[in-house]
């Protein structure tokens, strides 16, 4: 694949700098950290071009927070002017990032995402009698800098935009020279093509038939039980000898038994919510509900945060478990 270069210029150029600060701002408004910065634009937004020219970048200065929704993970988040650099950046570098990925990856991609990952594993199962699940042991936290780094150059031959890559990946690190912020729009690219190497092999050297990635989410496909498992052992090999990444315990089963995928059961004819997004459903409705009841939040609040909630089961046969969990809330409040 052809290196890109001369991108800097289209990065620092200031139509792209104003598109990068409202990608940054939307939801966020009536933050007053964006509105510190919005009341001096034209200023904010020269004195970023002016540091990315030079190549002396602000990065780091995290604040960090913990969620447990659906999992315990530390999130880090960037001022918002570092916020604005990373849309800059990723405006321009976007389609070098996509032009690398195949078919079969859907996280952190324009017209892919959550729902058409489910809807080709769907697809798969029903072709294919045994599935693969795989998992990688803390992904995020496992990637490592050095093997991001020559991705990175195998992909952009520009120096001054490397270095402004290098500064935001050694910004961060959870143990020496390895991983990547959760949070980061860069982390979402740079996690997702650190495996881009994996859908390669996977495809043009396993020759696997079916395969489906969601970030370190994967599943492969086959007729065969046995052939499928010796795949799943070079694949493990392959992962740890060059991308130094580790995988859980593998989830290799009949389709007929349900293949837990992004928080759903996906049956050949049906779809079910996996145990622990019901477990996550009831304990936000009920969240939620608190928050309308004690005045925290108006109903348009409320409906505001509800509707994903609703819109993430409707995927899958839901009606009346949902239905149980409203009466429950409403029998509570009587």
């Amino acid at each position: 694949m052809k290196r890109q270069g001369q991108l800097l210029e289209q990065i620092a150029d200031l139509n792209n700098l104003y598109e990068a600060f409202y990608k940054a701002q939307k939801g966020k408004h009536s933050k007053p950290y964006v509105s510190a910065y919005r009341e001096q634009l034209q200023q904010n937004l020269q004195r970023l071009q002016c540091q990315i020219i030079s190549g002396a970048v602000e990065t780091g200065n995290y604040h960090t927070f913990t969620i447990y929704d659906p999992k315990k993970r530390l999130i880090c988040a960037t001022p918002f002017s570092q916020r604005v650099l990373h849309h800059a950046l990723m405006n321009i570098c976007h389609p070098s990032f996509e032009n690398h990925q195949l078919a079969g990856s859907f996280a952190s991609r324009s017209g892919k995402g959550t729902y058409a990952a489910l809807d080709k594993a769907r697809a798969y199962n029903r072709r294919y009698k045994w599935f693969l699940k795989l998992d990688v042991r803390k992904y995020f936290e496992s990637i490592d800098h050095a093997i991001l780094k020559k991705q990175l150059r195998r992909l952009f031959k520009e120096p001054p935009l490397l270095l402004l890559f290098e500064q935001i990946i050694d910004s961060y690190s959870t143990a020496e020279h390895k991983s990547v912020p959760i949070g980061n729009l860069t982390s979402q690219y740079f996690a997702n093509h650190y495996l881009s190497v994996a859908d390669h092999y996977v495809k043009e050297v396993l020759r696997v038939p079916a395969y489906v990635r969601y970030m370190d989410d994967m599943v492969l496909w086959h007729h065969d039980k046995e052939e499928l498992l010796a795949i799943g052992y070079k694949f493990q090999e392959f992962l740890a000898k060059e991308l130094q990444l580790e995988l859980k315990p593998f989830c290799l089963n009949e389709n007929r038994k349900g293949l837990p995928f992004l928080g759903y059961l996906l049956f050949t004819g049906r779809v079910r919510l996996a145990p622990r997004s019901k477990k996550r459903f009831i304990a936000t409705s009920r969240l939620y509900d608190r928050h309308l009841q004690t005045g925290l939040w108006s109903q348009k609040e409320f409906a505001n945060h509800a509707m994903p909630l609703v819109a993430f089961t409707e995927y899958a046969t839901a009606r009346e478990f949902r239905k149980n969990v409203y009466s429950t809330l409403l029998a509570s409040e009587e």
